[in-house]
């Protein structure tokens, strides 16, 4: 029997902010954002881009990390540079990690990161901020789909145990006994699983680690803080794009990215039985059942938040992630500084977060912008 049910991004951005106010930021969509003409010179932006403050933006800002918030970091480009006559913003989607590595370094104004700065990333800030340390600031997040192509199963259903063991290649045929007992009525092959995860160190990842790590603590051994692939076996690939693409070219694939890889690409998504009265799909509003719990865990003008990746209330999906800009609290360049500022008060704005519906995003709760809002200007 062929599943017909479709899983895929089904909120709206509207609908999204009506679920118990939550959290729910599907991460990266498509490349091709709605646009309008601009008032001269030929180039487009979003209406938007008329209400944006340079407040003494000028030169050229480098930035790099997450590949999730790739998609809406170009609207807000876009946008910005649109507005603010000679900025450049220069943001390299190299992975979470290396964004860190990068800020660390002194050689980018802030980072993305798909998880909060580390214990010892904070002290190795402090060599850079001097006078302060990097703090992690909200600003996108959603779910973290798992992408499959399997001929005939349009709803596939698995379980934490069931993706613990496929990604550390102990379950390793698709008519294994524990995902045909998920999947009754399904015509599972006797074929091999491709499985594909990030080569590079990655925020979602540590995600998902941290997610089998809680749900699944028996079947996923791996340490729950790492940022690259702990797991022995499977393929890899570069970035969510990467990891996106080999799933969609790969019969007998699977592979974990943000939703809207997914809906670009036109992959399936596996819904989750979280133990719910039934699984749930990977959508912008299941996401936000689940972020809606999450909590502020730091200090000052940090906003770390702890996620629940165990929940199993009705609907919550429970596979998410929150995408954070990491900045110097106290201690940034100054010649970069008034750029950095006029750029995050934008992307927090009502503005900036009203155009990411247009990439399939969603805007940030009120409270948490709120408190964003008032931390950025005080960025020194």
């Amino acid at each position: 029997m062929k599943l017909s049910r479709k899983n895929g991004l089904r909120a709206s951005a509207i609908g999204a902010l009506v679920v118990s106010g939550a959290l729910v930021l599907s991460a990266c969509g498509s490349d091709n954002n709605t646009e309008t003409p601009a008032k001269e010179g030929g180039t487009k932006t979003s209406a938007a881009a008329s209400n944006i403050a340079c407040e003494g933006a000028k030169g050229q800002l480098l930035a790099a990390g997450s590949s999730a918030q790739k998609n809406a970091m170009d609207l807000w480009v876009k946008n910005f540079q649109a507005a603010c006559s000679g900025v450049e913003i220069n943001y390299q989607a190299i992975g979470s990690g290396g964004g860190i590595t990068k800020f660390n370094q002194g050689q980018v104004a802030f980072a993305g990161s798909d998880s909060a700065l580390k214990d010892e990333e904070v002290a190795e800030s402090a060599k850079i901020c001097k006078t302060g340390k990097g703090v992690n600031l909200p600003m996108v997040g959603g779910p973290i789909a798992i992408g499959y192509k399997l001929e005939g199963v349009d709803n596939l259903v698995l379980d934490a145990s069931t993706i613990a063991k496929i990604f550390d290649n102990k379950i390793t045929k698709w008519n294994d006994p524990a995902i045909a007992k998920l999947n009754p009525g399904a015509k599972l092959p006797d074929s091999a699983i491709q499985a594909f995860h990030r080569s590079d160190e990655s925020g979602t990842t540590q995600n998902l680690g941290k997610y089998l790590s809680t749900a699944a603590a028996a079947d996923w051994k791996h340490d729950p803080k790492s940022k690259s692939w702990p797991a022995q076996g499977g393929q890899a690939a570069n970035g969510s794009s990467g990891v996106a693409t080999a799933v969609k070219d790969a019969e007998g694939s699977i592979g974990y990215f943000e939703l809207s890889y997914a809906t670009a690409n036109k992959i399936s998504t596996v819904s989750i039985n979280t133990g719910a009265a039934a699984p749930v799909a990977a959508s912008s509003e299941n996401a936000s059942k689940a972020i809606a719990a999450a909590k502020v865990k730091g200090t000052g003008s940090d906003v770390a938040l702890s996620l629940d990746y165990a929940t199993k209330a009705e609907g919550a999906y429970p596979i998410v992630l929150v995408t954070y800009e990491i900045a110097c609290d106290k201690g940034n360049k100054a010649e970069t500084l008034p750029t950095l500022k006029a750029f995050l008060n934008y992307t927090v704005s009502e503005e900036g977060q009203k155009v990411l519906a247009d990439a399939g995003y969603a805007p940030l709760p009120a409270e948490i912008a709120a408190k964003v809002r008032a931390i950025v200007p005080t960025l020194s």
